[in-house]
């Protein structure tokens, strides 16, 4: 190689990170999440364990990377001019991600391999959230601090989605938002 080539975008370490996050979202599809190992998810996506060994270390690494992947930017945030109606239909499409069976066996399993996975399925939902309080902000308007939002609104999303598996209604959503903006 010449001293002006580069790494090749989409190269190898792009296909092994895909087979690898591919496999394992089937994985957990069809199997409890106490049942994945490296070893299992490299033969699942064809490749050497050492390679997963050494790119992630452990499976709450790779559980991590897995839902920092899944979980960043599949929610767009709305700007309807309204703090209220933005949270509204915001908080809507959470409950409809984390209805989605998929999205909840990855959540569970990335949040059940250590502390780095509850950080992972919320770091997304997080920005999101601090993007429309702080353009009500903006507008002049009063918002209140992200954490007390997140408190308030995810936290109850993620429980019921996660520990009791109701799904999460719209008009219940509506009621998250109203009582935060009380």
């Amino acid at each position: 190689m010449s001293a002006t080539t580069t790494a090749r975008p989409g190269g190898r370490s792009a296909r092994v990170r895909a087979a690898v996050h591919r496999a394992v979202v089937e994985f957990l599809a069809d199997n409890p999440a106490e049942g994945l190992t490296l070893p299992l998810i490299a033969g699942r996506a064809g490749v050497h364990p050492t390679t997963l060994y050494r790119r992630w270390g452990s499976v709450a690494d790779l559980m991590a990377d897995v839902a920092s992947s899944r979980f960043s930017g599949d929610i767009v945030v709305p700007d309807t001019g309204s703090l209220r109606e933005d949270l509204y239909r915001w908080a809507a499409d959470v409950a409809t991600d984390l209805a989605d069976p998929d999205v909840l066996a990855l959540t569970r399993a990335t949040i059940g391999s250590g502390p780095e996975g509850g950080c992972a399925c919320i770091a997304d939902r997080h920005a999101q959230l601090t993007a429309i309080l702080d353009r009500e902000r903006a507008r002049g308007g009063t918002a209140p601090e992200t954490p007390h939002a997140a408190d308030a609104l995810l936290g109850p999303l993620y429980y019921r989605a996660i520990f009791v598996g109701e799904p999460a209604d719209p008009g219940w959503t509506r009621e998250l938002v109203d009582r935060l903006l009380r």
